[in-house]
């Protein structure tokens, strides 16, 4: 956004700041989230005093343009957002009903999924579909760490009409399509938030750059990735000891190693021996157990 002030002018120098922000924000040139210059900026750039652009940008936040986020700066706030809860829910409503449009949807098709909605009993328990019966045990073990609600598993060509009775699916990201090609209308499918391998590795580096790790999963996948990820972090393969808990004699050279790497589902089940320090790494991200619980509200 370009700015423009007149110190000749009879309109006060945080008139013109706020009437310009309020006219780029009315069409369109600022929106919602977007941050504005910082008062040093400004006041550096166009020489005028900081207390003259603070004034400006607290008039904007009173009269609800803007909100100062103490840290961060100066942002435009959403203006359309109704302020009672029924306001909002009839602007979603709205909202569902213009991307129905979009979509090419008929009213007689709308009306019908609506109804199959408003039908379906209320569910009672989660539902992990997803093709790779060796990740499944390990979300479901994550899932009911997260949260109060029953948890079931299923694989993609097991799913029938009774399967998602009073069942809220769940699946992880790299397979919504695929299941959500299987879910019947009326059933909610909720998308697992992943963990980032890289942040949680970054966090832990220090500490696995100077130790015997060993890596142990019923999963394959969990291996291979865990052997990639280590590797392109620059731990040497002398460092790593990679083990398939579903082999015979896996626990061989464990009791050598500092450290212990697993999924939560071979933390709980397996006989890892003692004396090696166990991590797991979490599938689910941190906040995992947050957006389930919002699910059932």
């Amino acid at each position: 956004m370009r700015l423009w002030f007149s110190a000749n002018s009879d309109v006060p120098l945080y008139q013109q700041l706020m009437t310009q922000v309020q006219l780029a924000i009315l069409s369109g040139d600022l929106r919602p989230g977007d941050r504005l210059p910082s008062t040093r900026e400004l006041a550096r750039r166009f020489a005028i005093h900081p207390n003259t652009i603070s004034a400006g940008y607290r008039e904007l936040e009173r009269d609800g343009w803007t909100e100062l986020r103490h840290g961060s700066g100066v942002y435009v706030c959403d203006r359309n957002i109704p302020a009672s809860a029924s306001a909002r829910f009839d602007a979603y409503v709205a909202e569902f009903f213009r991307h129905a449009h979009e979509l090419g949807v008929s009213m007689p098709d709308l009306r019908k999924r609506i109804a199959d909605w408003a039908a379906a009993p209320e569910p009672d328990h989660w539902l992990l579909v997803d093709p790779d019966p060796e990740l499944r045990p390990i979300l479901v073990t994550e899932l009911r760490a997260a949260s109060d609600r029953a948890v079931c598993d299923c694989s993609v060509e097991d799913c029938k009409a009774e399967t998602f009775e009073r069942a809220i699916v769940c699946c992880r990201p790299s397979q919504e399509s695929l299941v959500r090609s299987v879910v019947p209308s009326g059933i909610e499918l909720i998308v697992l938030p992943i963990t980032s391998a890289n942040q949680w590795l970054l966090s832990r580096m220090p500490v696995f750059e100077t130790v015997l790790i060993a890596v142990v999963s019923h999963w394959p996948e969990f291996l291979d990735k865990a052997r990639t990820m280590l590797a392109a972090a620059g731990i040497s393969p002398e460092a790593l000891l990679f083990c398939d808990a579903r082999q015979p004699g896996w626990q061989r050279g464990i009791a050598h190693a500092s450290g212990v790497l697993c999924d939560a589902y071979t933390a709980a089940t397996a006989s890892i021996p003692k004396g090696p320090k166990v991590v797991v790494f979490p599938l689910l991200a941190p906040n995992a157990a947050e957006v389930l619980s919002q699910v059932w509200l």
